[in-house]
């Protein structure tokens, strides 16, 4: 973590993270045993609270201007393409806002351990 604003957003939690850079993300995803992924995107069908979500699980997310490029998104099954439920005429939440509610189901699904 070289950059300075990075180091000073992560506040003093770093000791809790785990950085790790990928070419792509084939040698991210073989990095992490392959695990089973789940897209938030606005173009999800599937509202995100409707998944199951399980230890080892990992979510993929776009930038907030673009999103996920569409051949990652289709590479996934329907099911795995998430959305989160907005009010009409909202466009999204920010990133840091979606990380952190799927993030927060997810924990609160399993028991918060």
């Amino acid at each position: 973590m070289d950059d300075k604003r990075l180091r000073r957003a992560g506040l003093d939690y770093h000791e809790y993270a785990t950085l790790q850079r990928h070419a792509d993300l084939a040698s991210c995803l073989e990095s992490l045993g392959h695990p089973r992924l789940f897209a938030f995107t606005t173009k999800g069908s599937r509202p995100f609270h409707d998944a199951s979500f399980a230890e080892g699980d990992a979510f993929l997310f776009g930038p907030e201007s673009r999103g996920l490029p569409a051949d990652v998104l289709d590479a996934l099954p329907a099911e795995q393409r998430l959305r989160l439920p907005m009010r009409e005429g909202c466009r999204s939440l920010n990133l840091s806002n979606t990380v952190a509610v799927a993030v927060y189901e997810a924990w609160r699904q399993n028991g918060f351990k």
